[in-house]
């Protein structure tokens, strides 16, 4: 389809790796319990917009110089480590009565998500690696077949954001009647996003 070998298996595997925890799920879930609805789909929108940014950045070629350079790729590294870090330590040292953490504006959560997504360079990599398993030269229809991709992981993104968002929406008003919840939610948010940003930076 498209040039695509196995679209059924691509859209399974992108599924799968959209369920794994990590930041980006951690994203969705904090701002639906901060922003509702529309701080939910904001970072729904961010993380789609982030993914788009770094899979055509693979297609174009710059996971490639992100390998051949680690100095590069060290940078960015960091700097991705430095605001996941800096964001799960803001979450854990809140109080109950502080003003949230996260801007209360769908433009915030929106961009907030963007820039959890984009500062990871692995996924550029992961990209990189992952396209050439479901292209097959034979077939290959040279940008078609990448902006199929590119559509298809946006689409699925989109899907699950939404379940996740309304999943999270639900349970965000048990949170919201009691702020001890919602305090040690905001705790373990914290402690992971520290561990996600501090495993971008140690563990390759």
């Amino acid at each position: 389809m498209f040039g695509i070998a196995d679209y059924g298996a691509f859209v399974v595997a992108i599924i799968v790796f959209l369920a794994i925890p990590g930041p980006g799920n951690l994203a969705l879930v904090t701002a639906t319990a901060k922003g509702g609805l529309r701080g939910g789909m904001a970072a729904t929108l961010g993380v789609i917009a982030g993914d788009q940014v770094l899979l055509w950045s693979a297609v174009a070629g710059v996971a490639a110089v992100l390998v051949a350079s680690p100095s590069v790729f060290s940078v960015v590294q960091w700097v991705g480590a430095a605001y996941l870090a800096g964001l799960g330590f803001s979450l854990w040292k809140a109080k109950i009565g502080d003003a949230p953490v996260l801007n209360m504006t769908p433009h915030h959560y929106f961009r907030q998500a963007l820039f959890i997504t984009v500062l990871n360079p692995k996924a550029i990599v992961f990209y990189m690696a992952f396209f050439p398993l479901f292209v097959t030269p034979a077939i290959h229809q040279g940008w078609l077949t990448f902006a199929v991709m590119a559509a298809t992981i946006a689409t699925l993104t989109l899907g699950y954001g939404l379940v996740a968002v309304l999943l999270a929406y639900f349970l965000a008003a048990r949170v919201r009647a009691n702020p001890l919840i919602g305090l040690m939610l905001n705790k373990i948010a914290g402690v992971l996003l520290m561990g996600f940003g501090l495993k971008l930076a140690f563990f390759n």
